[in-house]
Formats: structure tokens, sequence, C-alpha cells
């Protein structure tokens, strides 16, 4: 049975700006990893059984990607489902426990834009280096 079209839109507007960000963060993590595997937007389109638009408002955080699509990206993505959301899995950091300063710092250098971690890197190795001498 399909929804009426006022309560698709009575649902939209019910979304905190809190869901909206986490929603557009999703999206950006999903099209990010999508373009790391070389995947288009058609393929997973195809993969989730929508259409390329829908895709690509998930990826701009337009709609929200329904709960059932995520292990399908995950899968797709070949990440834990941990990573979708933004999540370090905590059998890759090996230990158990709240993560350490230096592990906080390099998760948010992760989540940089290249151009800026690769800034971030430089003035590392030259600390490094001048530390060294």
């Amino acid at each position: 049975m399909a929804v009426p079209s006022h309560e698709l839109t009575t649902a939209a507007m019910t979304i905190s700006t809190e869901e909206r960000d986490f929603f557009i963060a999703l999206g950006e993590r999903i099209a990010n990893l999508r373009k790391t595997h070389a995947i288009t937007q058609v393929q997973l389109a195809e993969a989730l059984g929508v259409s390329q638009q829908t895709v690509q408002a998930y990826e701009v955080g337009r709609r929200r990607i329904p709960v059932s699509a995520l292990p399908v990206v995950a899968r797709l993505m070949q990440v834990p489902m941990e990573e979708l959301f933004g999540e370090s899995s905590r059998a890759g950091r090996g230990k158990r426990g709240p993560m350490s300063q230096l592990e906080r710092s390099i998760e948010r250098i992760g989540e940089l834009p290249k151009q800026k971690q690769k800034f971030v890197m430089e003035m590392l190795e030259t600390v490094l280096a001048q530390a060294n001498a």
C-alpha cells in the first residue's frame, strides 16, 4: 500500500537538525567509499533497487537512506557497518576502552580533505625529522 504524499512530507519535516547532520555525513561517507571503490551512482542504484537520482539524494543528505539498504551498501563497499556510521571498528583498533588522544587526532585528520591531510602529514614529518636530528 502506497503512503499518501502528504504523510511523506510530514515525515520529512519532522527530522531534527542532529538527524539531518547525521544523514548528510552518512551520505558523504557513502559517496567517498563509492568513489574509492570506483562504483558509479548507477551501479549503486541498481544494487539498491532505486534510481540514480535517489542515490544522489542519499549522498547529499536530501533523502534518508533506509536502514534496510545499509547492509547492502556495506557489503558492496567492503566495509563494516560501523564505518558507514563514522565509527571505527573496535576489532581494527586491537584494544578496548576509549581512544587515546593520538587515535582521536588521527581519525580527525582522516576526515579532512586530501589537501589538508597532506599538509598535516608534511608538518608531522618535519617535526619528526627535527626530533630525530
